[in-house]
This record gives C-alpha cells, structure tokens and sequence, in this order.
C-alpha cells in the first residue's frame, strides 16, 4: 500500500470534495461572525445538530445588501473548499440570501432599525421650511421626468425662484455616492431648500436611497432636506432621514411652494382687512381725539380763567342786586321813618314832658321849703335821703329842715 504524508492526502480530499461540491445551498443559523480587516467575513452556520464554517471574500460581501447578525437564518450559494494547510474544510460563499425574504428588504429594516437608534428619525432635529424661499436645489436626474414635473409645477405656482439642477444617477450602484455628495455640495451653496427625488420604479431601483451614505449626508446637511421618492406607497430612508416627506416629485413643490393665486388672494384678502382696520383705528383715534380736545378744553387755564371770570361777574351782579336791594329797603325803611318821625318826636316829646311834670312835682314834693309840719326833717346820709328804718345803731346822719341840718347819731333803735 502506498504511504502518503498529510499534505498529500489533504491535497487528495480537498481535489475531491471541491470537484463534488463544487455548488451547494445551504441553509442554517449565523454564528460567531468575524469581521477582517481585509474586508473578509467569518463565520460560523449552524443548525440543531452541526456546525460548518464559512467565508464570503471582500469583493462578494460588498454586494451584500443587508448585515450578518449573529441568529439570523440563511441560505448560502457556494463551494465547499479545503484549507489544506490545517485540513479544514468550509464554504466559500457566492451570495447569502436571507432565508424567507428578500435580501433588501432585510437590508431595509435593519438600517431603518440602526438609524433610528441613533436619532436619526427624532422629530425635535427636523429643520423648518421657510415659507417663501428664494433659491432651491434639485437633486434628481436632467433627463428623468420628475425633474420635468417639477419644473413645471414650480413655473405654475411661484415664479420668483430659483432653482439649480444637481444632475445624478437615482439608480445603480454609483447612484448612491453621487446622491450624497451632490447633497454636500448643494449644502454648502446657500439654498433654502434641497430637494432629492425621481419617479416611482421598482425597489430595486430606489435602492440608491435607502443606502446609509445618503442617509448621512441628509443627517450632516444644514439646509432643509425634502425627500420626494417614488410614489406614495413607496417609502425609502431617505423619507425617514430627510426634514419633509412628499409622496411624489411634483407634491413635494406643491408642498414647499407657495401657489401665487392664492398669495393674490391673500394679499386682497389682508388689503381689505388692513383698510378696514385703519380705518377704524383713523375712527377710533379721531374720537379719542375729540375727548381729549374736550377734556383740554374742559380743563385748560382758558377754560378755568374764563370760568373764574365769569364767577366774578356773577358775584358783581350778585352784589349789585344785594346793594340795590339794600338801598330799597333802607329808603322804605327811611321813609317809614320819615313818615313816623314827627309821631315819634311827638310822642317822646309828650312823654317828656310828662316826665318833666311828674319830676317837677317830686321835687315839689321833697323839697324841704315846701314842708310846712312842725316836728318834721328829712333824714339823708351822705346827701342822699333815705328812710329812717335803714339807719342802724351807731351810723351817723343828717336831720334837714328847710332852714338848717343837723348832724346826729343812732344811739338806740326800736319799733313803736
């Protein structure tokens, strides 16, 4: 029996296993997934009960659409092969399918899922629209008929625009670097708003944005992204990234265009309004003007002034008809006076003379001459007559006759 040595029979099983595996699909789990520096792939397929390893070389695994993750069931496309060296035998993969779906739409989910994760969705980092912009990118194909369809309603609604062109491919495999750096550009030229888009097709076809490059350039920019992809029922993630969503091409200027009828409208709109409420500010301003000219007037030095004159001569009238009404009184009350006066001096005089009548026969009567009974004298102190039951015992008096008096004193009093 011929001997070999191990490289020999490694060489034999690895001739062997490639020329009768030269083509297989083989489906399991992922595990144990390595990513190389030199852009190749390791891992692991597994099912319940065995294992094999695996490799996709850098230039398939750039195809791939999607991420391996560990658990993630597959079918592989490729030839089993012998690393001679160790007496290893794997498969070297073609393309990995995911096992039940599409490949680009696991693609989708899980970018959708890793941008999410990293805030690339939140609603608090969308850019606001200005309302009336003056200068807009498009970032589309020249010749595709979106950029036609937009054109078009941009020449019907607003006119006062401009609009650059930023011709790339939407499609393929270069469509997506071109779609991001266009966007780098366009960001750094002063636009108010950039537009990516194109028509509606097949996911494959808009596969150009739904790559994590474009994604990044619409997070990086600073101007307003609106995403216009496809047709409504289509969504990529540039929809999810960008500041606006539009369902197609021609929505999105509709969306970020103001329509010139309707501004027409508008500004007729607010003419009249604005006419109406100057109007009645001018109505309102004129009334409040007339009360203050009247409270001025109201109150004004003129006005207080020509009261206080008029005050005065009120009370100067007023005086008047007192002084008058005064002097009347006191000519009627002289001439009833006057025509009483002479009763008066009448009457006085015959009261005085009464007087005098009733005096003179008084003194008549006191006067001691007159007094013609013996035995008699008027008693008086200090010249004053008084009557004799006044003097008290001890109290000097005078005893006057009609021809002397005599000084006396009281040496003792009683009654008879």
């Amino acid at each position: 029996m011929y001997i070999l040595n191990v490289s020999s029979l490694n060489e034999q099983i690895k001739v062997l296993i490639e020329e009768s595996f030269s083509r297989v699909l083989v489906e399991g789990e992922l595990s144990r997934i390595t990513h190389h520096s030199s852009g190749h792939v390791y891992f692991t397929l597994k099912d319940e009960n065995s294992t094999i390893k695996a490799v996709i070389f850098k230039a398939n695994a750039a195809k791939l659409k999607f991420q391996l993750q560990e658990g993630l069931k597959v079918v592989l496309d490729g030839a089993v092969t012998l690393y001679k060296p160790r007496g290893e035998y794997q498969i070297n993969c073609f393309t990995i399918s995911p096992s039940g779906h599409g490949a680009l739409a696991l693609a989708y989910e899980q970018l959708k899922g890793r941008l999410a994760s990293k805030g690339y969705f939140e609603a608090s980092r969308k850019k606001p629209l200005p309302k009336f912009p003056k200068k807009i990118a498009l970032i589309t194909s020249a010749t595709g008929a979106a950029l036609q369809d937009m054109l078009r309603v941009a020449q019907h609604r607003y006119r006062l625009l401009e609009i650059d062109v930023y011709d790339v491919l939407v499609q393929g495999e270069n469509a997506a670097p071109a779609i991001a750096k266009a966007l780098s550009l366009a960001d750094t030229n002063g636009h108010d708003i950039i537009v990516i888009g194109r028509g509606g097709g097949s996911i494959e076809d808009l596969w150009a944005f739904n790559e994590e490059i474009v994604a990044d350039a619409i997070f990086q920019a600073q101007t307003p992204i609106v995403s216009a992809v496809g047709h409504e029922i289509d969504w990529v993630i540039s929809d999810f990234v960008a500041d606006l969503r539009a369902p197609t091409p021609s929505a999105a200027m509709q969306m970020i265009l103001p329509d010139t009828n309707e501004l027409y409208l508008s500004i007729d709109a607010l003419f009249t309004s604005l006419t109406q409420r100057v109007g009645q500010k001018i109505y309102n301003s004129k009334q409040e003007l007339s009360h203050l000219a009247a409270l001025f007037t109201q109150h004004s030095i003129e006005r207080k002034v020509t009261h206080k004159i008029e005050e005065i001569k009120q009370i100067r009238e007023q005086l008047h008809r007192t002084i008058s009404f005064k002097i009347q009184n006191f000519h009627k009350e002289l001439e009833l006076v006057q025509s009483r006066f002479p009763d008066a001096i009448d009457k006085r005089l015959n009261i005085a003379k009464n007087q005098v009548a009733l005096l003179e026969k008084m003194i008549e009567s006191n006067n001691p001459k007159l007094k013609s009974k013996k035995g008699f004298a008027q008693i008086s102190k200090e010249s004053k007559v008084v009557e004799i039951s006044s003097l008290e015992v001890d109290e000097i008096f005078d005893l006057m006759s009609d021809e002397m008096i005599v000084r006396a004193k009281v040496l003792q009093k009683s009654k008879i």
